[in-house]
């Protein structure tokens, strides 16, 4: 009902119209109760003279031409979009992998480098400590007051001795 419409008295809470002159039954409203026992082939007696009316029960109605129109545009629109947005999602995957691989790269490089000072630097100890060790025996500084780690002693100067 319509706001600003005026009630049919025939209709109770709890009731329907009746179908009138289109099924040929009276025109005494039908109550819920009536309905839900009715036999399922009566009710579908009293709805089938309305298919001359094109009435389509449970369907939607079918869109107009233009809405279909507009309808697949939208859809068109939609799908450039994701297509435009797809491409540039898997440029900025492209290039963050780049990137990682150009970092990993350097990376690799940076810990070569290291690696190869690292070992460097431990000739240059061992060097170092061969001399001290060579020197000790000569020095007249006194042995007590120089402390040297116990495995860097004369076992280097015994090795080197040995060869």
């Amino acid at each position: 009902m319509m706001p600003g419409q005026i009630p049919d008295p025939s209709v109770t809470a709890g009731s329907l119209p009746g179908l009138g002159p289109l099924t040929g039954l009276p025109s005494s409203a039908l109550t819920t109760e009536e309905l839900k026992y009715a036999d399922i082939r009566n009710i579908g007696a009293m709805i089938a003279p309305l298919h001359f009316l094109e009435v389509k029960l449970g369907k939607r109605p079918q869109p107009v031409k233009s809405e279909l129109d507009e309808e697949e545009e939208r859809r068109k629109r939609r799908r450039e979009k994701n297509k435009v947005a797809a491409a540039r999602c898997r440029n900025k995957k492209k290039e963050r992998t780049e990137f990682l691989q150009r970092e990993s790269e350097r990376l690799e490089l940076m810990n070569a480098e290291l690696k190869t000072q690292i070992e460097e630097l431990k000739q240059e100890r061992q060097q170092l400590i061969l001399m001290l060790n060579r020197h000790r025996p000569t020095c007249i500084v006194r042995t007590d007051s120089v402390k040297t780690p116990e495995s860097e002693g004369n076992p280097l100067l015994e090795q080197l001795e040995k060869k």
